[in-house]
Formats: structure tokens, C-alpha cells, sequence
């Protein structure tokens, strides 16, 4: 198992710990993604997990190619 495919499983369990503690899932999206951008500012810089971080939010697009990808 890859790690992304780890990550998902572990969010998924998340999301229904959370829904059996009566925590909305919008809710607990972002509390989870804070408590990641917490862990990850003590791994590596702020330059560098902010530049992740505009890039995943400005390839939000589903029906966009990523910036980076040739037609």
C-alpha cells in the first residue's frame, strides 16, 4: 500500500469517528487540516509548505490540467 492510499484510508476512518461523535464533516475536514499544517510547519519551512499549499489550491479545478502537464 502506497502512501496515498494509506492517507485516504486514515481519513476515511476519521470522517466516521467524527460522524459517530456527532462532528460535521466540514468541521472536521478543516480541524484535521490544521493539525496537518501544524505537524508539517515542525518538518520543514514555511516557504516550502506554503508553496504547497498555493499549489494544491490553485490546481482545485477537477476539469483543469495541473500547471505543470503539456496538452
Amino acid at each position: 500500500m502506497g502512501a496515498y492510499e494509506w492517507a485516504r484510508q486514515q481519513l476515511e476512518q476519521s470522517l466516521q469517528d467524527a460522524a459517530e461523535q456527532g462532528i460535521e464533516p466540514l468541521l472536521a475536514l478543516r480541524a484535521l487540516l490544521g493539525e496537518v499544517v501544524q505537524r508539517n510547519k515542525g518538518l520543514r519551512s514555511a516557504a516550502d509548505l506554503a508553496a504547497e499549499l498555493q499549489f494544491l489550491a490553485d490546481n482545485l479545478d477537477d476539469e483543469r490540467d495541473y500547471a505543470f502537464m503539456r496538452p
